[in-house]
This record gives C-alpha cells, sequence and structure tokens, in this order.
C-alpha cells in the first residue's frame, strides 16, 4: 500500500522499519522538527528521520501539521492510508479524512485501557499483568476511535519502562504489518471501545519519580520499574539525592521489622530497606554526584549502616 508515514520516536522507528520491510511503499514521513541537544545544541534529528532518510523517503517537518499550508504539503505526497505512531501532534479532523482510508493509530496499550500519553509506563505503576499493541481508526478524540487489531503481551516482574518499550516497539511492528495484510484483504472489522472500561494514561512528570516508603514494598518496586530510565525513582540519603535503579520486593515472614525507609540490613550485594508492607532489596542505585553502579560497588564507597533512614 500507498503509506504516509507519521512518527518521531525509537518506538515509532521500529514500525517505519517494519512496513518497509514488507514491502509497503512509504511516500513521505512526517516527523517532529530537530531539536538541540546537550551542551553543544546542535539539532539532532528524530529517530523517524533519521531511518526515512537511509531510505531515500521524504521528509516533512512541520511545527504545526494543522496549518493550511503544511496540509497543502501533505496533500502533495500519494497515499492510500496514513500510519501514525507518537507523532507528537493532534491531527485535524481534515488531516483524518485525507487519505480513502483514513489514519491508522498505532497505540502502546490494550484499548480502551491506558489511553493517552505514557501507557507503557503506567501499566508498570498499577501492577498490569499483560499489556499489548491496539490498531485503532482515528477519530477526532484522544485514542478513542475504533478498534481494529490487537497483539498482546505478558509484561515479566523484570521488566522496566525501557525493556517494556523496546519489545511494544518490536510489537507494534508486528501489529501494523499484519495489520494492513488484513485490510488489503477486507477482513478488518472494527470494534468500537466500551467508554465504562476506559482509563487514562497521563504524562509522566519528573516529581512522580519520589519514592515513598510508607507504600508495599511491591508498589515501590512498580514505580522504580515504571520510571526507569526516566525520571527515574529517587529517595534521599544523607542529604543528597539517591536514585535506585533495580530492587525487588520481599514479603517473607522472616523478614526484619522497621520503619518504612529504614536500612534494615546491609549485605556485600543488597541493602535492605523497610517499606510499609514487606521489605525492598536494593541491587543498583546511584547517589548524587555519582555514576551509576551495583550496591555493590557503591557499598566499596559508602558506609551504610542499618538504622539509617532513606527519605529523611
Amino acid at each position: 500500500m500507498k503509506i504516509v508515514f507519521m512518527g518521531t520516536p525509537d518506538f515509532a522507528r521500529a514500525a517505519l522499519e517494519a512496513l518497509i520491510e514488507a514491502g509497503h511503499e512509504i511516500t513521505a514521513v512526517v516527523t517532529q522538527p530537530d531539536k538541540a541537544k546537550g551542551r553543544s545544541k546542535e539539532p539532532v534529528a528524530s529517530p523517524v528521520k533519521v531511518c526515512a532518510c537511509s531510505h531515500g523517503i521524504p521528509v516533512l517537518q512541520p511545527r504545526r501539521i494543522k496549518k493550511p499550508e503544511e496540509m497543502d504539503k501533505l496533500r502533495q505526497y500519494p497515499a492510500e492510508l496514513y500510519v501514525v505512531a507518537a507523532f507528537g501532534q493532534i491531527l485535524s479532523r481534515e488531516i483524518l479524512d485525507i487519505p480513502p482510508y483514513g489514519c491508522l493509530n498505532i497505540h502502546a496499550s490494550l484499548l480502551p485501557k491506558y489511553r493517552g500519553t505514557s501507557p507503557i509506563q503506567h501499566v508498570i505503576l498499577d501492577g498490569e499483568e499483560k499489556t499489548g499493541i491496539t490498531i485503532m481508526q482515528m477519530d477526532a478524540g484522544v485514542d478513542t476511535g475504533d478498534m481494529l487489531y490487537k497483539k498482546e503481551i505478558a509484561i515479566s516482574e523484570e521488566d522496566n519502562y525501557e525493556t517494556l518499550h523496546d519489545k511494544l516497539a518490536i510489537l507494534g511492528g508486528q501489529a501494523i504489518t499484519e495489520a494492513l495484510s488484513l485490510l488489503e484483504e477486507g477482513k478488518l472489522i472494527p470494534e468500537k471501545q466500551q467508554e465504562e472500561q476506559s482509563c487514562y494514561a497521563p504524562l509522566i512528570e519528573k516529581e512522580m519519580g519520589e519514592i515513598d516508603f510508607t507504600q508495599g514494598a511491591m508498589a515501590v518496586d512498580r514505580r522504580i520499574r515504571g520510571l526507569t530510565p526516566w525520571p527515574s525513582a529517587y529517595t534521599s540519603y544523607r542529604g543528597r539525592q539517591l536514585k535506585i535503579w533495580r530492587a525487588k520486593p520481599v514479603y517473607a515472614a522472616d523478614t526484619f521489622a522497621g520503619t518504612p525507609g529504614e536500612i534494615l540490613k546491609v549485605e556485600k550485594d543488597c541493602i535492605t530497606v523497610a517499606a510499609g508492607e514487606g521489605v525492598l532489596c536494593i541491587y543498583e542505585l546511584q547517589l548524587e554526584g555519582r555514576k551509576r553502579m551495583s550496591a555493590h560497588d557503591f557499598l566499596l564507597g559508602v558506609r551504610m549502616e542499618p538504622g539509617e533512614k532513606l527519605g529523611e
């Protein structure tokens, strides 16, 4: 099929590569403008732009795609449908109606649950056991269009935002290519979303990373995994920020008693901290001004003592 692809980050790049590999004709790619990064403030192209350029695909980078002049540019590229994945701009009804098959969105959740901007983080924060990709027919609402195709994936106890993102990026590429095969065969059946089953996954804010040890150890672990690598989960230790990168909740009957945030035990490879329920074994952390490191390496340079408290 002839497709205009709209997307920006790595999640979208994986889908673009899958469409190209499947033999679809990508007539143009629409992505966000280059952004200044690093100390040099040099403009950096999005992963989708880099991919498009490597395949010789024309690239459009509108600051506001809903402007009439930008829509005129878009109409110059023939397409049977538009495929959208984490583009970063809202499409107007006029844009949605340009291609004959409309616009299909690759959404990183099992709709109608977790509509919005941050579904991958929130499924971990909420303790969901599975998630997936939904291919959706876009309408004027936010992730409210008809569902066309789904693929599920289990969330492991080891998954954090980074690992689950990468799994879903690959799954998104598989889902869109499979969905387009069914579309070409006339076998895609739209399914309305049930509003009563929906929930929203709002934007992740940096302040959400602060750890509350009065919560259960499992909830603290989900916060660590759901916010790794950004904005990361953090507390304080001796007046300095302490990021916790990897931990494991323990609810065994013989766990030590202590107040939330209290360091209960310091071992060679693990720091045990009390939570509101259960304890948390910390295996990887980072003290402000230092590198991220294992608990073993951290303890070689910092003498932690049982009875000290995190978060004060």
